[in-house]
Formats: structure tokens, sequence, C-alpha cells
């Protein structure tokens, strides 16, 4: 299959004989990158990636600890932590004792995050629909289906070098 990224460049980029594995890998970064720039942009007070951390807190059932959040980002403790002190120096998340072990720390999202979800939830869905437009839903299941194997294989393969 050839690949051609048009009006991106003067200078030709070529990818004809470039293997699917590394061209996706490649493709996946520079999506990443493109995202988080336009996710950027939609938002004023926060970043994509804090925005991001904020809706992944959200989806636990109680409030996770730094691991399972870690753990779900697929990050670093020390990253994400960096984060999450960002998010609690202004007014986002708070760490609160677990009820269980004292010595863990429970990461809640505020008032303030359920506001910043509410008033940017129509923006969000306009954006998600303008962006996934032209892709059918065979093919975003096929995709999410294939991303969900290769995420597996690399936790695995984290897993394998933690190890050792």
């Amino acid at each position: 299959m050839e690949y051609q990224f048009t009006d991106i460049t003067e200078n030709g980029v070529d990818l004809k004989n470039m293997d699917q594995r590394y061209f996706l890998v490649g493709l996946l970064n520079e999506f990443t990158n493109l995202f988080q720039s336009v996710g950027d942009s939609i938002f004023q007070e926060i970043s994509w990636k804090q925005c991001f951390v904020l809706n992944c807190i959200r989806l636990f059932e109680k409030a996770p600890t730094l691991k399972e959040l870690s753990d779900m980002l697929g990050s670093s403790h020390q990253n994400v932590k960096q984060m999450l002190l960002k998010l609690e120096k202004t007014g986002y998340v708070k760490f609160v004792p677990d009820e269980v072990d004292k010595r863990k720390q429970r990461i809640m999202v505020t008032e303030k995050t359920e506001n910043f979800a509410r008033e940017h939830e129509a923006v969000s869905e306009h954006h998600m629909e303008k962006l996934f437009s032209t892709v059918d839903p065979e093919s975003l299941a096929i995709t999410v289906q294939t991303f969900m194997k290769l995420d597996e294989q690399l936790r695995c393969i984290k897993e394998e070098r933690d190890v050792k």
C-alpha cells in the first residue's frame, strides 16, 4: 500500500517502501501530537493532557490512587504526579487519604472539574463528531479492536522489561 502525506510540506516525504507497522506507529505519534495541539487550542485554562487526566479520574468507580491512575494512563508515577500537582494547585483535584490504608492517597476531582466538564461538553462533542465524520462505525470498531490488541501487547512488553 502506498502512503502519502498531502499538503504538509513542500519537500516530498518518501513512504513508498515503509513497513506498515512502522508507518502506523509513526502515524500514531504524528496524530497524537496534532490532536494535542488542537486540544490545547480548545481549552484555555488547562492543557489537553490535563483534561485527559481529569476525564480518566472521572471514569473510576471510586477515586483512584496514583498507581491506579498511572496504570490507566500508561505513564510513569512521576509524570502523573507532576500533572496532578499542577491540577491540585489550580483547584481541579484534591488528594485525600484512603479510608482503609492511610498511607495511600486517593485523587478526587473537585466541583471545578465537574463545572469544566459541563461547560466543555458541547464543544468536545462537536469536535469529536467532526473528527470522526468520515469514519464509518465498522472501521471504527476494527480500529478500536486493533489498538486494544496493540495496547495489551505493549503492556506485556513493559511488564517483561520491568521484571528484568
